[in-house]
């Protein structure tokens, strides 16, 4: 529900990952992004209202997340994925009513490249079952671990609002490299290198992040 940037980036991530698109409907209200999602996903049901389901991704702004809950599980939806900042497991469980697996979710923007990493919480209606499609959803485009609700905050701003700083960084290094005199384009180029080959480093060595950082900043290194 919502053909957004993380709505689409999930449909990507999960027809990639093997779903049928026949099994996967996107609920957008926008007429002109709805026909942009019906050229982007062939074979996936693009339709304005939500219609029977079975179970609910909620990417939409969180004011309107209570009311598209109430509106899948009237549907039909006995699973809810709400990837709505800030909407607590209370606020989703009273929308959604008794019984209905009500899960909340934290993913970021790298999702949009299939490199994100997101949290989620269970409610107290959740199963194993829930707890698996949670972790197939968000895990199809990144990774993803759950966490009790309380530190869903932690995760949000670690993760979730982590890649503006990591972005902010960025900015200032390509401003640096233009204020000693590199032309624009080649410091941007240089930037971006920097932060896929260091980000790829990381992910790929056996050592701690404070090692990496070592070896940079040795005496004489």
């Amino acid at each position: 529900v919502g053909g957004g940037n993380m709505g689409a980036a999930f449909a990507h991530g999960l027809i990639a990952g093997g779903l049928s698109p026949s099994a996967l409907t996107i609920v957008e209200l926008d007429a002109a992004k709805r026909a942009e999602l019906s050229a982007t996903f062939p074979g996936v049901t693009i339709i304005e209202k939500i219609g029977p389901c079975r179970n609910a991704v909620i990417a939409v702004k969180p004011p309107a997340a209570a009311a598209a809950t109430r509106e899948a599980v009237a549907c039909g939806a006995t699973t809810i994925l709400s990837i709505a900042a800030g909407v607590s497991l209370a606020t989703l469980s009273a929308a959604a009513g008794p019984g209905v697996a009500v899960i909340r979710a934290m993913p970021n923007t790298p999702a949009l490249v299939g490199k994100g990493a997101a949290g989620f919480s269970l409610g107290t209606s959740c199963g194993a079952d829930a707890e698996r499609f949670a972790a197939g959803v968000l895990g199809s485009v990144g990774m993803a671990v759950r966490v009790d609700e309380p530190l869903l905050d932690a995760v949000t701003g670690l993760t979730g609002s982590g890649p503006a700083y990591l972005f902010s960084i960025a900015e200032a290094l390509i401003a640096a490299g233009v204020a000693e005199g590199l032309d624009a384009a080649t410091a941007d180029a240089l930037v971006r290198q920097l932060f896929l080959g260091s980000g790829t480093l990381l992910a790929a060595s056996a050592d701690s992040p404070t090692k990496l950082r070592e070896n940079v900043t040795s005496p004489n290194g």
